[in-house]
C-alpha cells in the first residue's frame, strides 16, 4: 500500500453518519460499525448524542454490532455518551493506533473487512482503519449548536481549531493525490 493510500477512505460523505443507511452497508458487504465519537456522533464537547443520532444509532444496531472509539482523554464523557446510547465504548484509543480497534473487532468476532471504521479525521479514523483493512468511511462533522448563543470562549475556539485541522488534513490529502 503507497503512503498516500493509507489516508484514502474508501467512501466519503458529504452528510452525518446519519446519511449511512442498512442499504449502503449491505452493498458494501459490512456486518459491524466502529464508530469515532468526537464530530462524528457529537460535536466536540457535547454530552450526549442528537435524538436524531439516537434513532440513527437504534436502527442500525438491530443490524451491526456498533463500537465506540474515541481519542478522547475524558473516559468520563465517553462513557457517559456510551451508556446513553447502550453501546460498548474504548476512550483514550490512541488512534492511528490500532489496540483498540483490534479489542473491539475481536470482540464483534467480524473479519475486518466487514467493518466499517467511521470518523471525521483522515489522520486518525481512516488511517487506522485502513492500516487494519477495514472499510473507512469519512462523515462530516454532526451539525453542532452548541456554539451558538451564550456559550464560552473555550468551545468555539476550540471548534474554530478543529475545523483548521481537518481543513488542512483534507488539503494535504488532495496534495498528495488523494480524491476527496
Amino acid at each position: 500500500m503507497l503512503p498516500w493510500q493509507l489516508i484514502t477512505p474508501d467512501l466519503v460523505l458529504s452528510q452525518s453518519i446519519a446519511a449511512i443507511t442498512p442499504e449502503l452497508m449491505q452493498k458494501h458487504g459490512l456486518r459491524g460499525m466502529i464508530l469515532d465519537v468526537d464530530d462524528t456522533i457529537v460535536g466536540n464537547h457535547e454530552s450526549e448524542a442528537s435524538p436524531e443520532i439516537k434513532v440513527w444509532i437504534d436502527l442500525m444496531r438491530q443490524d451491526y454490532p456498533i463500537w465506540l472509539i474515541s481519542n478522547n482523554f475524558s473516559n468520563r464523557r465517553i462513557q457517559n455518551i456510551a451508556e446513553n446510547l447502550d453501546l460498548p465504548f474504548r476512550s483514550r484509543a490512541g488512534k492511528p493506533s490500532r489496540r483498540m480497534v483490534r479489542q473491539a473487532l475481536e470482540a464483534m468476532k467480524l473479519p475486518p473487512e466487514q467493518v466499517a471504521m467511521i470518523g471525521d479525521r483522515l489522520f486518525t479514523d481512516t488511517l487506522v482503519g485502513n492500516r487494519l483493512g477495514l472499510f473507512t468511511v469519512l462523515v462530516q462533522p454532526p451539525c453542532n449548536n452548541s456554539d451558538k448563543g451564550d456559550n464560552n470562549k473555550k468551545t468555539s475556539l476550540l471548534r474554530v481549531r478543529t475545523n483548521v485541522l481537518r481543513s488542512w488534513e483534507i488539503w494535504l490529502a488532495r496534495k498528495s493525490g488523494v480524491n476527496i
